[in-house]
């Protein structure tokens, strides 16, 4: 009887998430170790919470795809890109964000991501994405393609990568925009982003005040024609 040996076609492919809400990462962790039977494995190598985490995190490990959020604390995906590619090239990077505004998709595909998904995406699509960056595709969710085809096309009408007006708010404060734009509540808001309705009030402040407008109404459109929403 002979022993066989694993071809690196049967290896799990070996996952490295980097988001800072903990509970998210545990669900994401819950739903790729499980899988779906006849599709290459994928197998969870570790976890980070801030960039400096995961870029500690990716060097001992080295995993083949890097399940990447948009905004943390301290940086965020782009940050993480800038620092790991350098150093370790072979490793494939796929954007995993609630936002999907134009600025952050082309932001992390200019620093390198191979792909950008949406936290709408259910776990099959997920196990899907993953095992579709490692082979050499690019991923996105739906709509988002047209953001990087804008962005890189000479096309007149194309959408500009940055925005001035944009550049005023912060990171926070485009998510929180975005979401109020769609109609959400405050409270709605605050569950979303994992933060406090008092926290929500005071970004929607700092915008109107940033924005210089005056009610729901003129945010949404402000949102709208930036395609924020």
């Amino acid at each position: 009887m002979t022993e066989t040996t694993p071809t690196d076609s049967d290896a799990p492919i070996r996952v490295f998430l980097v988001d800072d809400h903990g509970l998210f990462r545990s669900g994401v962790r819950a739903e790729l170790d499980r899988g779906v039977a006849g599709t290459p494995a994928i197998e969870v190598a570790g976890e980070a919470g801030s960039v400096e985490e995961a870029v500690a995190g990716i060097a001992h490990l080295r995993p083949d795809v890097v399940l990447l959020d948009v905004h943390m604390p301290d940086g965020g995906g782009a940050e993480v890109l800038r620092r790991v590619r350098p150093q370790q090239p072979e490793v494939v990077f796929l954007a995993l964000s609630v936002s999907d505004a134009a600025e952050d998709v082309i932001a992390v595909i200019r620093a390198g991501s191979r792909g950008y998904v949406t936290k709408t995406i259910s776990a099959t699509e997920l196990g899907g994405a993953v095992r579709r960056v490692k082979a050499g595709d690019p991923v996105f969710s739906p709509r988002l393609a047209g953001f990087v085809l804008d962005a890189f096309s000479d096309r007149p009408g194309a959408a500009p990568a940055v925005d001035p007006e944009l550049d005023l708010l912060t990171r926070r404060e485009r998510d929180v925009l975005r979401l109020l734009a769609r109609g959400y509540a405050y409270k709605e808001i605050a569950g979303e982003l994992f933060i406090s309705v008092k926290t929500v009030e005071t970004h929607v402040s700092s915008v109107l005040r940033k924005t210089q407008l005056s009610n729901r109404y003129e945010l949404s459109r402000w949102a709208s024609d930036r395609r924020l929403v």
